[in-house]
């Protein structure tokens, strides 16, 4: 219903970004990476997410596309709603929650409040099925496809698999990972350099 919200900063509150459109204030639920780049009284364009429930309508809002596609991606996961996704979003940026999927780092997930074992042991399962079936050379084992081609040469397969592992995640398609790391010394990159330089560049 809503793409984005844009407007001054009305104010500012835990979780919570009031923006005034057009004479009316919205109350926006958000992250606590979206209010650290937000001031009072600032402009600013937050892409929404509109929340239907029985008794009830929420509007989400982030600063990026990228932090937008990674709550719908946890909303997508059995068990996890709008709030433990806001949650492990405060925690986490999009590519640190993209590489706690792929290393299956369970602890950087249940650093988020309201997240526990089980949960983050879900969110990574169900993400990382995500990513077989979208990209199966990202996947383990025998039987495992070969990675897409790397941009530079000399890049180990593991670090090439994690980046793109991380981009699936993000929702990249195999055709705009190869565009996206073309051109990038991904060779002198970290992993987690390598996906926020393709944020960066993108506008997804």
């Amino acid at each position: 219903m809503f793409y984005y919200i844009e407007g001054p900063v009305a104010a500012l509150d835990k979780n919570l970004a009031v923006i005034d459109a057009g004479g009316v204030a919205f109350a926006v639920n958000t992250t606590v990476n979206t209010l650290s780049r937000l001031r009072a009284g600032d402009r600013a364009r937050l892409y929404t997410y509109l929340n239907v429930g029985e008794n009830a309508m929420d509007l989400y809002g982030f600063y990026d596309l990228s932090e937008k596609r990674c709550f719908e991606l946890l909303l997508g996961v059995s068990g996890v709603g709008p709030k433990a996704a806001l949650s492990v979003l405060s925690v986490c940026t999009p590519e640190s929650l993209a590489m706690a999927v792929v290393t299956e780092n369970e602890k950087m997930l249940t650093a988020a409040p309201g997240v526990g074992k089980r949960g983050a042991q879900r969110i990574i399962l169900e993400l990382r099925d995500k990513i077989a079936k979208e990209m199966p050379s990202v996947g383990s084992g025998a039987g495992a496809a070969a990675p897409i081609p790397s941009p530079a040469s000399g890049v180990p397969g593991k670090k090439l698999n994690d980046i793109t592992g991380a981009l699936t995640v993000l929702g990249y398609a195999p055709q705009e990972i190869t565009a996206a790391l073309h051109g990038l010394d991904i060779e002198s990159m970290s992993v987690e350099e390598a996906i926020r330089a393709v944020l960066k560049g993108s506008v997804k």
